[in-house]
């Protein structure tokens, strides 16, 4: 679907982005061409009309209501006056950057259906520009370049086996005519890859995979036969995992592209590799050629990955001066809780120190490169549970991190969630509606409410700024709970983040002290960004609750903020004067029917809830703010639930069928255990309210 309206005659330029525009990004601070405004990533703004002297007077310019009821990843692109988004189901809109009157809006129809083959919600991160288009990867694979004065397609290219539950989540980069996408699905039974496209045609440049395929049939590239040697077992037949899903960035000088690739698949090494070998590419840093793919170097931050430590968090590029030399440095905070600075032109190791709480490690070896792992850790050869600081959620996710050549700091978005891995005795690859991780969550969490508070105590977030010359944290910003948004640092010395708990806040950029904020009506996890238009700076940000954590964790998500999805886009200047409507609606109350399943169903109704609702609708059946809380859904107590679960009545709003792995006693065991727990909340309600 394509909506278009009058192009105005001061936009004709219509996204005049190439490579000398983003080579010079750096001095062109009123537009943001790129996911991290510059090749380099840094997500740092040179403009200071905004600053910290004046920021008390910031209000909000505009704000646009977005078509969808999903998590808001994206970050906004402006060129010459146009703001470019995507948004949840990845469609794209264009909006006046000065006025918010829309443009165009692109709709790439996503099958709703293919929620359940997904995981951690139906976001989407960006958009690229290039010579008059703007390029967006879909959740169902596609890659799809539009041109940037209507929105009408230009070229559409399958990049996935759509036989695979392979997705597309990441924002694209363009370096030298050659489109650059990832792809999503490490716990769905995949081989990880990247791509590169040619931005005029959409034809195949190359296409590097991360992990090695079936040694029987010939290698890719010699390095895969060399990746290879470092498997063992069968793992080709499972995938393998290493997808690469986010982290991207680019040298001009060097003419080396940098990205990162995510965990194993299955996690437990044992039955990935026979619990033998690194298992290349896992959980690594690798730099190539651009226009060929041709591998240079690469580091593997956790050898024989077995905790979803993936190194698909953003990498930043910069010039540091470290012991009294002027480094030229590559900068990644990944999932495992420590901060990593290597060379960018050999991928040395330079400094490795954690930025959170960790227990799997005690330190990286510099000379090795290698982590010194705590034993108890590899769970899968004590064959004993292990409770890991940090979790799958990772020290650092996807939420953008930013570094001030102004300050010296990097500025962290930091989670403390530990998570438990339990090691199975037999593994299966899990079908629809299910991953080869986190459904194990949902078997974990305790029904009685004191014992899960305790569990939400122990969830921290915080923003760390790190000193890399240092190599150690210069302070931090505590905030409520995990899951925050991510982060743009400017030369008025200021850093802006929204989070959680529902506002959009500004802080000193060299002291951490917070100066502004607004509440925003929903939790933030995008990256704010910054531009000028006729002279005047505004700063942008997509607002929308949703994401891995509040979907698996549910209720435990609250711990950061008792937030719903509100998904919209808001634009701030000073002297903004507009506001936001008053929020409709409220929750519903618990109020179940009456359930008298006998106890061998209900335990079959939670076993079956776990496997297959629980990553979406979360482990007790909350929704985490994001999907219904299906302990106070109207269908409970009607057979209007089968026309839902079994014959897929709600799959235009993401819910598919599950007629494949349910049938209609399942059904009914998983909805018996939905009322007993609602039941049990609402008696649980009644005493805490009872005087």
């Amino acid at each position: 679907m394509l909506l278009v309206v009058a192009w105005p005659t001061a936009f004709a330029a219509r996204a005049s982005v190439d490579a000398t525009r983003l080579d010079h990004a750096a001095s062109d601070p009123a537009n943001w061409m790129s996911y991290g405004r510059t090749y380099d990533e840094q997500r740092f703004s040179p403009l200071a009309q905004i600053n910290a002297d004046n920021v008390r007077q910031l209000g909000l310019a505009w704000y646009a209501d977005l078509d969808t009821n999903r998590g808001q990843e994206a970050t906004p692109l402006v060129v010459d006056g146009v703001l470019y988004i995507s948004t949840a189901w990845s469609m794209v809109k264009a909006y006046e950057a000065d006025t918010g009157k829309l443009i165009w809006a692109f709709d790439p129809k996503v099958p709703r259906e293919i929620g359940p083959d997904i995981c951690c919600d139906a976001v989407n991160r960006g958009v690229a520009v290039w010579k008059g288009r703007v390029y967006v990867g879909t959740l169902d694979g596609r890659l799809i370049a539009l041109d940037a004065a209507t929105g009408t397609p230009q070229w559409t290219v399958q990049t996935t086996d759509r036989s695979k539950r392979i997705t597309i989540t990441q924002a694209p980069r363009v370096v030298k005519d050659r489109v650059i996408i990832g792809m999503s699905g490490g716990e769905y039974n995949v081989r990880g890859y990247i791509s590169a496209y040619d931005a005029a045609s959409g034809k195949l440049a190359w296409r590097f995979f991360t992990v090695p395929g079936d040694p029987s049939q010939p290698f890719e590239s010699p390095i895969m036969a060399k990746a290879a040697r470092t498997w063992s077992g069968e793992w080709w037949k499972l995938g393998g995992g290493g997808t690469t899903w986010d982290a991207i960035a680019y040298d001009p000088d060097l003419d080396l592209l940098y990205f990162g690739t995510d965990n194993g698949d299955p996690w437990n090494a044992k039955f990935r590799s026979d619990d033998r070998g690194d298992n290349l590419f896992l959980t690594s840093i690798i730099a190539v050629r651009p226009e060929t793919g041709q591998y240079v170097w690469h580091y593997q931050l956790v050898p024989g990955d077995e905790w979803d430590f993936s190194a698909t968090q953003q990498i930043v590029l910069a010039d540091v001066r470290i012991a009294g030399k002027l480094r030229k440095v590559l900068m990644q905070a990944p999932k495992d809780g420590f901060f990593y600075v290597l060379d960018r032109r050999t991928g040395e190791l330079l400094s490795a120190k954690p930025f959170t709480v960790v227990n799997w490690a005690s330190g990286i070896d510099l000379r090795s490169g290698r982590p010194i792992e705590n034993p108890a850790a590899r769970y899968s050869r004590t064959g004993k549970p292990w409770l890991s600081q940090p979790g799958a959620m990772g020290g650092h996710s996807w939420q953008p991190m930013s570094y001030s050549p102004a300050t010296g700091l990097v500025y962290i978005p930091t989670n403390e969630a530990a998570f438990p891995y339990t090691p199975e005795t037999v593994f299966t690859a899990k079908p629809r509606g299910m991953n080869n991780g986190l459904d194990k969550l949902a078997g974990d969490l305790p029904p009685d409410p004191a014992a899960r508070l305790q569990i939400a105590a122990g969830l921290k977030g915080y923003v760390v700024a790190w000193n890399p010359a240092l190599a150690k944290e210069a302070w931090r910003i505590d905030l409520k709970g995990p899951w925050n948004g991510g982060v743009l640092s400017t030369a008025g010395n200021l850093l802006f983040q929204g989070n959680a708990s529902g506002e959009f806040a500004a802080y000193r950029a060299d002291s951490g002290e917070r100066l502004w904020s607004l509440p925003t009506q929903t939790g933030v996890m995008a990256g704010p960004m910054t531009y000028e238009v006729g002279g005047v700076q505004y700063v942008a940000v997509l607002a929308g609750w949703g994401g891995v954590f509040p979907l698996v964790a549910g209720e435990l998500s609250e711990k950061s903020g008792k937030q719903r999805n509100v998904s919209r886009l808001l634009v701030y200047k000073l002297g903004g004067s507009a506001s936001l409507p008053v929020q409709q609606g409220g929750e519903r109350a618990l109020d179940p029917p009456a359930e008298t399943a006998d106890e061998d169903t209900l335990n079959t109704g939670h076993a079956l809830y776990a496997n297959f609702c629980s990553d979406c609708h979360g482990a007790r059946a909350h929704g985490g703010g994001v999907l219904p809380d299906l302990r106070t859904s109207g269908l409970l107590g009607s057979d209007a639930w089968f026309d839902v679960v079994l014959d897929g009545a709600l799959k235009a709003n993401g819910m598919a069928s599950f007629a494949n792995v349910l049938d209609h006693r399942q059904a009914a065991a998983v909805r018996s255990w939905v009322i007993s727990l609602a039941r049990a909340d609402k008696a649980a309600e009644a005493l805490t309210q009872s005087p």
